[in-house]
Protein backbone atom coordinates (compact mmCIF):
# COMPACT_ATOMS: atom_id res chain seq x y z
CA UNK A 1 0.00 0.00 0.00
CA UNK A 2 2.90 2.38 0.71
CA UNK A 3 3.76 2.82 -2.97
CA UNK A 4 0.19 3.99 -3.67
CA UNK A 5 0.14 6.53 -0.87
CA UNK A 6 3.64 7.97 -0.91
CA UNK A 7 4.22 11.33 -2.57
CA UNK A 8 6.88 13.78 -3.63
CA UNK A 9 5.57 16.50 -1.28
CA UNK A 10 3.75 16.54 2.04
CA UNK A 11 0.50 17.67 0.42
CA UNK A 12 0.73 14.89 -2.18
CA UNK A 13 1.35 12.29 0.54
CA UNK A 14 -1.69 13.38 2.54
CA UNK A 15 -3.84 13.68 -0.59
CA UNK A 16 -2.96 10.10 -1.55
CA UNK A 17 -3.74 8.82 1.95
CA UNK A 18 -7.11 10.55 1.72
CA UNK A 19 -7.81 9.35 -1.81
CA UNK A 20 -7.18 5.71 -0.87
CA UNK A 21 -9.36 5.98 2.23
CA UNK A 22 -6.56 5.52 4.75
CA UNK A 23 -7.52 8.95 6.07
CA UNK A 24 -11.23 9.76 6.05
CA UNK A 25 -11.70 12.63 8.50
CA UNK A 26 -11.31 16.16 7.11
CA UNK A 27 -10.00 17.52 10.42
CA UNK A 28 -7.31 14.86 10.53
CA UNK A 29 -6.42 15.52 6.91
CA UNK A 30 -6.04 19.26 7.54
CA UNK A 31 -4.05 18.72 10.73
CA UNK A 32 -1.58 16.49 8.88
CA UNK A 33 -1.39 18.93 5.97
CA UNK A 34 -0.31 21.54 8.52
CA UNK A 35 2.80 19.60 9.57
CA UNK A 36 5.58 19.06 7.04
CA UNK A 37 6.81 15.52 7.71
CA UNK A 38 10.23 16.51 6.31
CA UNK A 39 10.81 18.39 9.57
CA UNK A 40 10.49 15.12 11.50
CA UNK A 41 11.57 12.20 9.28
CA UNK A 42 15.31 11.95 8.55
CA UNK A 43 14.92 10.32 5.14
CA UNK A 44 12.12 9.67 2.64
CA UNK A 45 9.75 11.93 4.59
CA UNK A 46 6.89 11.52 2.13
CA UNK A 47 6.99 7.73 2.01
CA UNK A 48 4.10 5.95 3.72
CA UNK A 49 6.42 3.76 5.76
CA UNK A 50 8.01 3.74 9.23
CA UNK A 51 11.58 5.01 9.54
CA UNK A 52 14.27 4.81 12.22
CA UNK A 53 15.01 8.02 14.11
CA UNK A 54 17.82 6.69 16.29
CA UNK A 55 18.10 5.26 19.80
CA UNK A 56 16.07 2.18 18.83
CA UNK A 57 13.01 4.31 18.02
CA UNK A 58 11.03 4.82 14.83
CA UNK A 59 8.60 7.31 13.38
CA UNK A 60 5.46 5.41 12.41
CA UNK A 61 4.10 5.35 8.89
CA UNK A 62 1.86 8.34 8.10
CA UNK A 63 -1.22 6.14 7.67
CA UNK A 64 -0.75 4.84 11.22
CA UNK A 65 -0.64 8.39 12.54
CA UNK A 66 -3.84 9.05 10.62
CA UNK A 67 -5.51 5.96 12.11
CA UNK A 68 -4.51 7.02 15.62
CA UNK A 69 -5.99 10.49 15.17
CA UNK A 70 -9.20 9.15 13.68
CA UNK A 71 -9.76 6.69 16.52
CA UNK A 72 -9.25 9.54 19.00
CA UNK A 73 -10.97 12.28 17.00
CA UNK A 74 -14.12 12.52 19.14
CA UNK A 75 -11.87 13.52 22.05
CA UNK A 76 -9.55 15.79 20.05
CA UNK A 77 -11.57 18.97 20.29
CA UNK A 78 -10.36 22.54 20.72
CA UNK A 79 -9.42 22.87 24.37
CA UNK A 80 -8.72 19.16 24.93
CA UNK A 81 -5.73 17.92 26.92
CA UNK A 82 -3.74 15.16 25.23
CA UNK A 83 -0.87 12.91 26.33
CA UNK A 84 1.40 11.53 23.59
CA UNK A 85 3.50 8.70 25.05
CA UNK A 86 6.57 7.71 23.07
CA UNK A 87 6.55 11.07 21.30
CA UNK A 88 9.81 10.31 19.48
CA UNK A 89 10.42 12.77 16.65
CA UNK A 90 7.53 14.99 17.79
CA UNK A 91 5.59 14.65 14.54
CA UNK A 92 2.34 13.30 15.91
CA UNK A 93 2.56 15.63 18.91
CA UNK A 94 2.48 18.52 16.44
CA UNK A 95 -0.45 17.02 14.51
CA UNK A 96 -2.38 16.51 17.75
CA UNK A 97 -1.70 20.13 18.71
CA UNK A 98 -3.20 21.24 15.40
CA UNK A 99 -6.38 19.42 16.41
CA UNK A 100 -6.80 20.68 19.99
CA UNK A 101 -4.99 23.99 20.41
CA UNK A 102 -6.56 27.36 19.65
CA UNK A 103 -3.67 29.11 17.86
CA UNK A 104 -5.03 32.54 18.77
CA UNK A 105 -4.81 31.82 22.51
CA UNK A 106 -1.82 31.76 24.85
CA UNK A 107 -3.62 29.87 27.63
CA UNK A 108 -2.97 26.20 28.35
CA UNK A 109 -6.69 25.96 29.15
CA UNK A 110 -7.32 26.34 25.42
CA UNK A 111 -5.76 22.98 24.59
CA UNK A 112 -2.45 21.34 25.43
CA UNK A 113 -0.45 18.34 24.24
CA UNK A 114 2.26 16.78 26.38
CA UNK A 115 4.78 14.54 24.65
CA UNK A 116 6.62 12.03 26.83
CA UNK A 117 9.70 10.04 25.90
CA UNK A 118 12.19 8.24 28.14
CA UNK A 119 15.19 9.08 25.93
CA UNK A 120 16.48 12.64 26.55
CA UNK A 121 18.03 12.87 23.09
CA UNK A 122 14.64 12.21 21.50
CA UNK A 123 12.98 14.84 23.65
CA UNK A 124 15.62 17.30 22.47
CA UNK A 125 15.14 16.13 18.87
CA UNK A 126 11.37 16.66 19.07
CA UNK A 127 11.83 20.21 20.33
CA UNK A 128 14.37 20.94 17.60
CA UNK A 129 12.09 19.51 14.93
CA UNK A 130 9.08 21.48 16.12
CA UNK A 131 11.03 24.73 15.99
CA UNK A 132 11.58 24.24 12.26
CA UNK A 133 8.16 25.83 11.71
CA UNK A 134 6.63 29.04 13.01
CA UNK A 135 3.53 27.26 14.31
CA UNK A 136 5.66 24.69 16.09
CA UNK A 137 7.75 27.38 17.75
CA UNK A 138 4.60 29.17 18.87
CA UNK A 139 3.22 25.97 20.41
CA UNK A 140 6.41 25.47 22.42
CA UNK A 141 6.83 29.11 23.46
CA UNK A 142 3.23 29.34 24.68
CA UNK A 143 3.43 26.08 26.65
CA UNK A 144 0.58 24.52 24.67
CA UNK A 145 3.05 21.80 23.65
CA UNK A 146 5.53 20.41 26.15
CA UNK A 147 8.02 17.57 25.84
CA UNK A 148 8.93 15.68 29.00
CA UNK A 149 11.63 13.09 29.68
CA UNK A 150 9.93 10.35 31.69
CA UNK A 151 8.94 6.68 31.72
CA UNK A 152 5.91 6.60 29.45
CA UNK A 153 4.60 3.46 31.12
CA UNK A 154 3.75 5.69 34.06
CA UNK A 155 2.11 8.38 31.96
CA UNK A 156 2.47 11.93 33.27
CA UNK A 157 0.18 12.41 36.25
CA UNK A 158 1.17 16.05 36.69
CA UNK A 159 -0.89 16.92 33.60
CA UNK A 160 -3.79 14.53 34.17
CA UNK A 161 -6.60 14.03 33.50
CA UNK A 162 -6.35 13.76 29.73
CA UNK A 163 -9.19 13.72 27.24
CA UNK A 164 -7.09 11.52 24.96
CA UNK A 165 -3.95 9.43 25.38
CA UNK A 166 -1.94 8.15 22.43
CA UNK A 167 0.75 5.53 22.99
CA UNK A 168 3.27 5.19 20.17
CA UNK A 169 5.08 2.04 21.32
CA UNK A 170 3.85 -1.42 22.28
CA UNK A 171 3.09 -1.99 25.94
CA UNK A 172 3.47 -5.45 27.45
CA UNK A 173 0.01 -5.03 28.97
CA UNK A 174 -2.63 -2.37 29.51
CA UNK A 175 -1.12 -0.26 32.27
CA UNK A 176 -3.80 0.67 34.84
CA UNK A 177 -1.98 3.91 35.67
CA UNK A 178 -2.62 5.16 32.12
CA UNK A 179 -6.32 4.37 32.37
CA UNK A 180 -6.40 6.22 35.69
CA UNK A 181 -5.03 9.33 33.96
CA UNK A 182 -7.86 9.38 31.41
CA UNK A 183 -10.59 11.91 31.96
CA UNK A 184 -14.12 10.56 32.33
CA UNK A 185 -15.10 10.55 29.52
CA UNK A 186 -11.84 9.95 27.65
CA UNK A 187 -10.16 7.56 25.22
CA UNK A 188 -6.77 5.88 24.84
CA UNK A 189 -5.18 4.39 21.70
CA UNK A 190 -2.48 1.88 22.64
CA UNK A 191 -0.63 -1.03 20.99
CA UNK A 192 -0.33 -4.01 23.34
CA UNK A 193 1.58 -7.28 23.14
CA UNK A 194 -0.84 -10.11 22.50
CA UNK A 195 0.83 -12.62 24.79
CA UNK A 196 -0.93 -11.51 27.95
CA UNK A 197 -4.34 -11.37 26.33
CA UNK A 198 -4.26 -14.11 23.72
CA UNK A 199 -1.26 -16.41 23.60
CA UNK A 200 -2.39 -18.30 26.66
CA UNK A 201 -5.60 -19.12 24.77
CA UNK A 202 -3.74 -20.40 21.70
CA UNK A 203 -4.62 -17.39 19.57
CA UNK A 204 -1.08 -16.44 18.59
CA UNK A 205 1.24 -13.60 19.44
CA UNK A 206 2.00 -10.24 17.88
CA UNK A 207 0.59 -6.87 18.88
CA UNK A 208 -2.83 -5.29 18.63
CA UNK A 209 -4.19 -1.79 18.89
CA UNK A 210 -6.59 -1.45 21.79
CA UNK A 211 -9.03 1.42 22.16
CA UNK A 212 -9.83 2.05 25.81
CA UNK A 213 -12.87 4.18 26.62
CA UNK A 214 -13.61 5.62 30.04
CA UNK A 215 -17.23 6.73 30.31
CA UNK A 216 -18.55 9.66 32.28
CA UNK A 217 -19.33 7.42 35.25
CA UNK A 218 -15.77 6.07 35.30
CA UNK A 219 -16.54 2.64 33.86
CA UNK A 220 -13.99 1.31 31.35
CA UNK A 221 -14.55 -0.47 28.05
CA UNK A 222 -11.67 -2.04 26.08
CA UNK A 223 -11.78 -3.02 22.41
CA UNK A 224 -9.11 -4.72 20.29
CA UNK A 225 -9.27 -3.21 16.80
CA UNK A 226 -6.40 -4.38 14.54
CA UNK A 227 -3.00 -6.06 14.49
CA UNK A 228 0.18 -3.96 14.29
CA UNK A 229 3.95 -4.06 14.69
CA UNK A 230 5.50 -1.43 16.99
CA UNK A 231 8.78 -1.06 18.84
CA UNK A 232 8.34 -1.87 22.55
CA UNK A 233 7.40 0.62 25.25
CA UNK A 234 10.37 -0.14 27.44
CA UNK A 235 13.53 1.12 29.08
CA UNK A 236 16.22 3.08 27.28
CA UNK A 237 18.12 0.65 25.00
CA UNK A 238 21.59 -0.29 26.18
CA UNK A 239 24.60 1.19 24.48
Amino acid sequence: MAWYCSGSTNSELIANLFKTGLIKDERVKNAMLGVDRAHYAPSRPYSDSPQPIGHGATISAPHMHGHACEYLIDYLKPGSRVLDIGSGSGYLTHVLANLVVDPSSTSEADGQVIGVDHIPELVELAQTNMRKSKDGSNFLDSGRVKFITADGRLGWKEGAPYDAIHVGAAAHHLHPVLIEQLRAPGRMFIPVDAEDDEASFGLGGGQYIWVVDKSGDGSVRKEKVFQVSYVPLTDRPGR
